[in-house]
């Protein structure tokens, strides 16, 4: 039983690290000071929401995102850059 859910968890824990790395394409731009977020370009439902977000460098960026172990998986918190 505990040989299972070692296997299991081990097996989570392959599968979220290998969605982050493919999720982290080499043009990216991380931002400065930080070593969880990064630039990306989100588009933005009705409410204002980020609903799809895509990595991207500093220029072409509208969001800075970083991601969060949620109970239900990997979510993605974003918040919108200034004009300046």
């Amino acid at each position: 039983m505990n040989t299972r859910i070692a296997s299991w968890a081990t097996a989570a824990a392959l599968t979220v690290s290998a969605v982050v790395a493919a999720a982290a394409p080499a043009s990216a731009d991380m931002v400065p000071g930080s070593a969880t977020q990064f630039y990306a370009y989100c588009s933005v439902d009705l409410l204002g929401v980020p609903v799809a977000c895509t990595q991207t460098d500093q220029v072409h960026s509208s969001h800075i995102c970083q991601y969060l172990a949620t109970p239900l998986g990997l979510g993605l918190d974003c918040i919108q850059r200034s004009a300046a």
